[in-house]
């Protein structure tokens, strides 16, 4: 290829045409030869490296082809636009500190965006050859209230409930929905008119217990409509948990330059990925599935325990490093853990505040583990930014923080090192008002700065910007606010951050 030459972009077309030295692998499956028998509703970078590669090698060691993947993006067409023109192919470049590798992967058979496909997803779920539908939608995904009910004023929910009640009564209509459970649940309500196969529901997000999540937000749209179709999703539709676990940041413009050096063609749908992988999955599923243990998942009759030391280890440490971090000038996690002060809080926080909350499976080392999720952490080919990691703190930390406080504290310990990660928060959103401060993509943005009533407020009276922040009963229960102990500790790492921030401050104004 010399300079100056168009590079032709990843297809069907341009993939047979590929020389046998190419330096890449994949697809392992012969994507024409796969038909849809799963929608994925939430078709982001994660499960493109995690879900649909589980899917492919489980379809290819089994030699079974029905398990090709429609998927369903959010609120944008973009993942459309990157997949459609290459026939649903892509690559997953998976880097660590020494080589990056290439894998292109075929599972994906169709993209669909629901501003004008929603017709064509409902009529997929409902298909009789479609038996599982996955999700990753993020905590932002599950309208429910703090008691655990769907939250029918949550923005789309009043409108995707007649879309599912006018499909109960006959309806077929194309209309555009407006959340992907309204959509899925058009779905299921159209399934269940047709004859009702069984199907499942797959959660893949980070949230405790999100089988039994996602199952109270379907059964929240049906309630108060056909009795039949309530009946028909707790006897016919089952909704298992998982455990996901794989770091996978956003893909930036030297990453697309490995590729497509490796590949010999650009690839607008490439996806970044570290080499573990791991899937958890109870094993409830209401009707076929793909033989995912044969690529590796774990099949098991609770997924608990692995899902809180994942939820309580690494991702409560991935928001500690985010957000102490970017208080300190890290832009991406791997900075954040090479700074030996924060690589030790990170650890002593695991060992003092989470550890002694877990009960390891059998065959778990959870010392051994937390080691792993540092070296992970530190892998710097992946340039997994604070910033993201950080994002959404106020939908994180009730999931991922909340229950392992309420825990130390109910055995008489204050945890300080969770102490320090909600402090960090605060300062890290105080901040963020004062101009050139750092952006805070946080749907709770709002009440939160209030809250805190901005920087002076936690220069002059910390005490009481603390006991506001942690008076929101959306994020904090009562129980913990109302706890001295925790309170106080809050406030002295609070005030030892900022302590440590004007220090530095004045050091470099002085420099």
């Amino acid at each position: 290829m010399t300079a100056g030459t168009p590079v032709a972009r990843l297809s069907r077309a341009t993939l047979d045409g590929l020389p046998p030295g190419a330096r890449t692998s994949g697809p392992r499956v012969d994507p024409d030869a796969l038909t849809i028998g799963i929608v994925h509703f939430g078709l982001g970078a994660f499960h493109r490296a995690h879900q649909a590669v589980f899917t492919e090698d489980a379809a290819a060691a089994a030699g079974d082809t029905r398990w090709g993947i429609l998927g369903v993006t959010g609120r944008s067409d973009t993942v459309v636009r990157q997949l459609q023109p290459q026939d649903g192919l892509y690559g997953v470049l998976t880097r660590d500190a020494h080589e990056s590798s290439l894998r292109l992967v075929g599972s994906i058979r169709d993209v669909a965006w629901p501003g004008d496909r929603s017709g064509d997803v409902v009529e997929t779920v409902a298909a009789a050859t479609t038996h599982l539908a996955t999700l990753t939608l993020t905590e932002r995904g599950y309208p429910l209230t703090a008691e655990g009910r769907l939250d029918e004023t949550a923005p789309g929910i009043p409108e995707d409930r007649v879309l599912v009640a006018r499909e109960l009564a006959g309806e077929r209509s194309a209309e555009a929905s407006h959340t992907p459970f309204g959509l899925l649940v058009r779905g299921l309500a159209r399934r269940y008119r047709q004859g009702g196969a069984p199907f499942t529901v797959v959660s893949c997000d980070n949230l405790a217990d999100n089988g039994a999540v996602a199952r109270r937000v379907v059964a929240g749209f049906a309630a108060t409509l056909e009795p039949g179709f309530g009946d028909w999703l707790t006897a016919s539709v089952s909704f298992p948990s998982t455990m996901v676990d794989r770091i996978t940041p956003a893909t930036t413009p030297g990453d697309h330059a490995i590729a497509e050096g490796l590949l010999g063609l650009t690839d607008a749908g490439l996806v970044v990925a570290e080499p573990y992988g791991r899937w958890v999955l109870e094993d409830a599923f209401a009707g076929e599935r793909p033989p995912w243990e044969l690529a590796g998942a774990v099949l098991t009759d609770d997924v608990a325990p692995y899902e809180t030391i994942k939820l309580r280890v690494l991702n409560t440490a991935h928001l500690l490093l985010a957000w102490t971090g970017r208080l300190r000038g890290h832009a991406t996690i791997a900075e954040a853990v090479g700074d030996p002060e924060l690589r030790e809080l990170a650890r002593r926080t695991i060992d003092d505040d989470i550890l002694p909350t877990l009960v390891a499976p059998v065959g778990v080392d959870l010392a051994a583990y937390r080691d792993a999720v540092l070296d992970r952490f530190a892998n710097p080919a992946l340039a997994h930014t604070t910033a993201q990691v950080g994002s959404s703190g106020s939908q994180k930390l009730p999931i991922r923080v909340v229950g392992t406080v309420l825990d130390r504290l109910a055995a008489g310990a204050v945890p300080h090192g969770l102490a320090h990660l909600v402090a960090a928060w605060i300062a890290l959103a105080a901040r963020s008002t004062l101009p050139g401060g750092p952006a805070l993509d946080d749907p709770g943005a709002g009440e939160l700065r209030a809250r805190i009533g901005g920087p002076d407020a936690l220069r002059t009276d910390p005490a009481s910007a603390v006991r506001r922040v942690l008076a929101w009963v959306a994020v904090f229960p009562p129980e913990l606010a109302a706890h001295t102990g925790f309170r106080d500790a809050v406030v002295a790492e609070l005030t030892g951050i900022e302590a440590r921030l004007a220090s530095a401050s004045t050091t470099r104004s002085t420099a």
